[in-house]
């Protein structure tokens, strides 16, 4: 029996190699698309400007056209990963066009499934030019989307296009509202500013393993009737030595509206519903790294 094929774009990125690395530990044929070559060499990379339609088209027709194998699905990471690196216009351009794309071409050719990568930036608290409170806490995914920037706009243009496609096509596209994506190296330096718990204010000390945004990709590939839905992902804690409660306390005095117990260092971004549809859950945490 032949392996499953997934296709994974931005997987010469920082998480993109370990979403790499999951598909081929679990027997997936993967063929990586990105602009540049991968540091290391995990499987196949074609070098790809995802925001030319017709290289997306051109390189889809070599997996999935005519009366070639079936595609399992298209794991869309490739992006400008945060604001203001870049103009805004080229970040929120870059962002919606590969995407866009994407999506294209998958419809075009009868892709079923894409996962695509959403970010907690959407919310708006992030990048804002002021710092303001959540609503309420855990935030989970009926939270209202504040973003001032092109970044997290870009975000929310991107899920709304996944709405669109599903509508027209019946793809399912899940869309995962990403924590701050920590790879295995970064934990210490993370940990070293413990004593700076105001360094990751914005981000609520959210963060999420890449290993578990990797895994939490293959369950959205393999599971079915998921339409386009829209997915938080978190690890169950959070990037401080300090109880959540005390931090909330100390540095979000104006949320009243406290929906689920602060208990211990609980996260203060709800995977829930992740945790429901795909029956993934968080396997690394950083104190243990």
């Amino acid at each position: 029996m032949s392996k499953q094929r997934v296709i994974v774009t931005g997987g010469s990125g920082l998480a993109g190699k370990w979403i790499l690395k999951h598909f081929v530990e679990q027997n997936y044929e993967v063929i990586n698309l990105d602009i540049k070559a991968p540091d290391e060499q995990i499987c196949r990379t074609i070098i790809t400007d995802l925001t030319d339609l017709g290289q997306v088209h051109n390189v889809l027709s070599q997996f999935a056209g005519g009366h070639r194998e079936k595609v399992a699905g298209i794991v869309h990471f490739a992006a400008i990963p945060q604001a203001y690196t870049h103009p805004n216009e080229v970040c929120y351009r870059n962002n919606v066009m590969t995407t866009y794309n994407i999506l294209e071409a998958a419809a075009n050719y009868n892709i079923d499934k894409v996962v695509i990568a959403s970010s907690e930036s959407s919310y708006g608290i992030c990048f804002a030019s002021e710092f303001f409170e959540p609503q309420y806490l855990p935030m989970d995914e009926q939270h209202p989307q504040l973003p001032e920037d092109s970044y997290g706009l870009s975000k929310i243009v991107n899920e709304v296009a996944a709405e669109t496609f599903h509508r027209r096509s019946g793809m399912q596209v899940v869309s995962f509202r990403l924590g701050n994506i920590l790879v295995p190296e970064r934990y210490e330096a993370v940990k070293a500013r413990f004593d700076h718990p105001e360094d990751r204010l914005r981000i609520l000390w959210s963060y999420i393993d890449a290993r578990d945004v990797a895994s939490a990709c293959q369950l959205a590939i393999e599971t079915d009737g998921l339409g386009a839905v829209a997915l938080n992902l978190a690890a169950d804690d959070i990037s401080s030595d300090q109880p959540t409660a005390e931090l909330v306390k100390r540095y979000l005095p104006g949320v009243t509206d406290i929906r689920e117990p602060l208990e211990g260092r609980t996260t203060l971004l709800s995977s829930a519903k992740a945790k429901r549809l795909l029956g993934w859950k968080a396997k690394y945490n950083i104190m243990e790294q």
